[in-house]
């Protein structure tokens, strides 16, 4: 990798990453696509494609929808981004559902559950001295 796309890159897949999910809140109008958060994006070092990592809370189920709705507004997404980005390749987007939020949930409520607390209880009646 040459000097100047080692500090280029990260900048570029960060400003990918805003535009996309300012687009994806307020220009997506595909029903397969609700509330979606973009956890990263790695664009590979030529700027040709770009692994879109997206998130959810939204019931599981749906993931596979929400992804193939993302992919079908790819292309309308990548135009986007050739409009307000200023670099000479936009990149093919392939979007990737991010497991960690959920993973983080999970590990969360098995912690709670090991320390015997209720899930979503966090002490607070004790520290105020109920």
């Amino acid at each position: 990798m040459k000097g100047g796309n080692r500090t280029r890159l990260p900048r570029v897949a960060e400003g990918i990453r805003e535009e996309l999910a300012e687009l994806i809140a307020r220009q997506v109008k595909d029903p397969r696509v609700g509330f979606v958060t973009i956890t990263a994006v790695d664009v590979s070092p030529d700027f040709a494609h770009a692994k879109v990592y997206v998130s959810t809370l939204a019931d599981p189920a749906t993931i596979p929808e929400l992804l193939e709705g993302l992919q079908h507004a790819a292309g309308f997404l990548r135009r986007e981004l050739g409009r307000r980005l200023h670099i000479h390749t936009i990149p093919q987007l392939t979007f990737v559902y991010d497991e960690s939020i959920e993973r983080g949930l999970r590990l969360a409520h098995l912690i709670d559950e090991a320390v015997g607390k209720e899930p979503g209880k966090d002490g607070e009646d004790e520290d105020r001295g109920a």
